[in-house]
Order: C-alpha cells, then structure tokens, then sequence
C-alpha cells in the first residue's frame, strides 16, 4: 500500500484571496484578467509539488466591480489549456455549470483537455447560485436546488456514460489492414432521461486518464449525496475541526452506500493563509490587508447575516437574537452559510476578533508561522477531518511561494508530503485509480452470445 500524503490544489482566479489584495504593491491588481499572473501561480504550485491549479467559475459577474475583481472572471477551459502548456506536471481542476451547459459539449471539451495535457485534467461540476446567472441565459431566477442537483446527478451519468463510450483498446491504427478503430468497442449510450436525450458514443477515444476526474463541492444534503455518489474529490467549507471530522465521516458513510470505497472519495476543505515568519509578521501582514479594505469588511459581514453594521459591537460577540437565518437561503452556498452560522454561535469570540482571523464569510482562516500551519494541517489530516486542502493565499503569488517555500518542507519533514511527482497524470497525485470503461469487455460478451 502506497503512503498516504497531503492533497494540496491551490485556488488561482484572484491576485489574492483577501478581499484587498489587489491593492497591495505586492499583487497584480488585473490579475483575475491577466494570463501572467495564472502563469506564475501554476509554476510556483508545480515548484512545491501541489496536485492541482483549480479554477473556480461562475457565469455571472459575481460582484460590484467597483470594489475589486471577484471570481471567476477569465474562461477556465481557455485558461487551462494555456498554463498545461507552460507545466509539465501539475493538474488542473477546471469548473463547469451543470444548470447551464450540456453533457455532450462538456464531455468533449473535457476528454479533449485530458489528452491535450496528457492526462492532468479534473472537472469540477457546480450547480450554479445566482439568479444573475440564469438571467444570462433567459431565465429569470434559478430552478430550485432540488431540480438543479437531479439535472446535475444526470449530468455526471450522461458524462461518464461518454467517457466510457470509447473502450480502451478500440483504436487499432492498423496500417496493414487499414483497420484505423474497431468500431464494435465504440458504443452508442442512447440516454434518454429527464433533462437530457444524448445517443453517443463521443467523438473523442477514451483519454489517458479514462475519464477526466471528476470534484463537487457538496455542503446542502442534496449536495453532499451528489458529491459522494460521484466525486473523486470534494471541496468543503468547514470552520472547525469537530464540525470537519463529522463531514468527513458523513461523506464516507455515504460513499460506502453507493458501493465505494472509502479510500475512492478525497475531501480537501478550503483554507486561506497568511502566512510569516512568526505569527506576529503573519497577523501584521493581515492587518495591513484589512487597513486597506477599510470598513469593507464590517459591512460585508453585517450583510451576510443580515443586520445593520451599527447592530455589531466591535467589542462584543455577534447578536444572535438579530441574525437572519434566511441567509441559508435556497439560492446560496448552504456549505459557506454553516460555515458562518458557526461563527455566528461561537460565543468566544467578539466581533474584532471574528474579522481579525477573517470575518467567517465562507472557508477556515489560518494566520501563523510555517511551523503553525504545519502543525494545523497535520491535525486536520491524521485526526480523520481532511485528505488535503484547497488553499487560498492572502496574495498571489506571493503567499504561495511561502507555502511553497517554509510550510512544504515541515510537511516533508513529517513525511505527510511527497518529495517528488511519483506519477503523470492527476489521478496519479491524489492516489486515484484509472477507472474502467463500463463497456469493457461488452463486444467480446455480444460475441460469446451469438456463437
């Protein structure tokens, strides 16, 4: 059995995840549009071994522009296809919108990226949360969740139905008998379900990976059966680490109901860093981000939980009593809305103190020396709450050089992190096994009936 090690994907969309790191004189302020910057993350997250770049999407602009740049702003799949040309190595995790596109386009796109990067592809498949979204697209608000996951969870089985329509062994390339594909190991799929009527087979022989690997972020129930009926991996958005070890358990046990192993499903809760060489350096280096953003994050705060900046006492712990709990609404991250409902109820801490250590507006904020964070991951890891991290730095890339440099080395130390790339392709760095086509073997069984 091969050692289990760290996942760690690093989060690139932004010059920082700090909601001013555009403004420091250490980030590209047009980042989010600039290839340069994507660039520069992917060879520093090659530099320090990380499995994945992985580009968050949304199609919508998902923010007033006039504050900063959001997210996903540049195409991921144009923007992959560019960095898997300047890496050897490192993956990337692309995402897509299961509400707004269509398996069949999805698929080839997809198939196509996989061998075009020799097998370094995941898609991560979201459901959508905007109605600005569906606006785009001749809608006036977004299905209720429970039809956008049932077309998702129709999505993923029209996807890999289409992976698989190509068998492993059906090119041939004969050039004696001018046999270039053996045609009885390519296979319609004839799906015909409630959302999508899709014959096949793909155009695309199966790619080197079999199927490009598949991640969801699963936090509402709906959610959470999704990602552990078919993701290889899942992001999560978990503040603490009792309430990570009970996710972590709930997505295995319901892995385990689908007929998968436990070992098949990796989850990497999101975590953003800002990282120094002692804490005090790393809390300053915080400190002058939020003096940039000025207020901003006091209001940000106050409108997601649904109260007025002047009902939050710098000084005293949030109002509970004042709380709109509606923030955990149908169209929101039900991940990030119990994420901050945590925070909400955590009496310890005041107001100040939630924003010094990040405002608990969506993932866990870790604010520390290497050796803290090290030691935070290790936890994390060996104590069954993570099988890795999605990070985000507080600027890019600056922030993920010191991770590369000074928190990948402890981890290396402890033998919780790899030394080298061991394999290839992506499925490789998480451990992930190269699934089967569910045809193998089907023309070879036709043909034992009909003798």
């Amino acid at each position: 059995m091969s050692r289990r090690y760290l996942h760690v994907n690093v989060n690139a969309s932004t010059p920082g995840s700090h909601p001013a790191a555009w403004r420091s004189p250490d980030a590209n302020r047009f980042g989010s549009f600039d290839i340069e910057h994507f660039k520069q993350v992917a060879l520093v997250a090659e530099r320090g071994l990380l499995n994945a770049v992985f580009l968050p999407d949304q199609v919508s602009l998902s923010q007033d522009p006039s504050s900063g740049p959001g997210w996903g702003l540049l195409d991921p799949v144009v923007t992959v296809a560019h960095l898997s040309a300047v890496t050897e190595h490192i993956g990337f995790i692309a995402t897509q919108t299961t509400s707004y596109t269509h398996p069949y386009n999805i698929a080839r796109t997809f198939a196509t990226l996989d061998h075009v990067t020799r097998g370094r592809i995941g898609l991560n498949l979201v459901t959508t949360m905007a109605d600005a979204a569906a606006r785009n697209f001749g809608e006036k608000t977004l299905p209720s969740p429970s039809e956008r996951y049932a077309r998702a969870a129709e999505f993923a089985e029209v996807l890999i139905a289409l992976w698989d329509s190509w068998e492993d062994d059906a090119l041939i390339g004969d050039v004696e008998t001018g046999v270039f594909a053996d045609k009885n190991r390519i296979h319609a799929i004839n799906h015909s379900g409630q959302y999508f009527s899709v014959s096949g087979p793909l155009q695309v022989p199966r790619s080197p990976q079999g199927r490009p690997l598949l991640v969801q972020a699963g936090g509402s129930e709906q959610g959470r059966d999704l990602a552990a009926r078919y993701a290889e991996a899942v992001f999560s958005a978990t503040q603490y680490l009792s309430e990570a070890q009970a996710y972590y358990r709930d997505l295995k046990i319901r892995a385990s109901g689908y007929g998968r192993d436990l070992d098949s499903l990796i989850i990497l809760p999101g975590v953003v860093l800002f990282i120094g060489g002692t804490e005090e350096e790393a809390r300053r280096r915080k400190r002058e981000l939020d003096e940039l953003d000025g207020d901003r994050g006091l209001e940000r705060l106050a409108a997601r939980l649904g109260v007025s900046v002047g009902d939050l006492d710098l000084d005293k712990p949030l109002p509970v009593d004042l709380i709109d709990y509606s923030f955990r609404g149908s169209h929101q991250s039900v991940g990030f809305a119990d994420a901050l409902r945590s925070v909400a109820l955590d009496r310890t801490r005041t107001v100040r103190q939630i924003l010094e250590q990040g405002g608990g507006l969506g993932h866990r904020t870790l604010i520390g020396s290497p050796e803290q964070i090290a030691a935070d991951f290790e936890e994390w890891f060996v104590s069954g709450a993570a099988d890795g991290f999605n990070i985000m730095v507080d600027i890019a890339p600056t922030g993920l050089s010191a991770f590369v440099d000074h928190v990948v080395p402890i981890l290396q130390r402890r033998g919780l992190y790899r030394n080298e790339y061991e394999g290839r392709t992506l499925r490789e760095h998480f451990g992930a096994a190269r699934p089967k086509s569910a045809f193998e073997g089907y023309s070879q069984r036709i043909e034992a009936a009909a003798s």
